[in-house]
């Protein structure tokens, strides 16, 4: 798996942080979303669809082997 943000589109909600923050964090001057791992370990991928699906501004995209 591979995590890619569209920085630009993120809303600053954090769901992404709460599934996975080993993952992804937030700045804190503005909560827009940083990744961490783009490339996360398989025990994470659960986490990160999780993560990807419930984002509100649709800002994760995951490209899957």
């Amino acid at each position: 798996m591979h995590v890619e943000v569209d920085v630009p589109k993120c809303v600053a909600s954090g769901q992404c942080v709460l599934l996975a923050p080993d993952v992804f964090d937030q700045r804190d001057e503005d909560g827009i979303v940083v990744l961490l791992d783009d490339t996360p370990p398989a025990e994470l991928h659960d986490a990160v669809r999780e993560s990807a699906t419930v984002c509100p501004a649709a800002a994760i995209r995951l490209v899957e082997p």
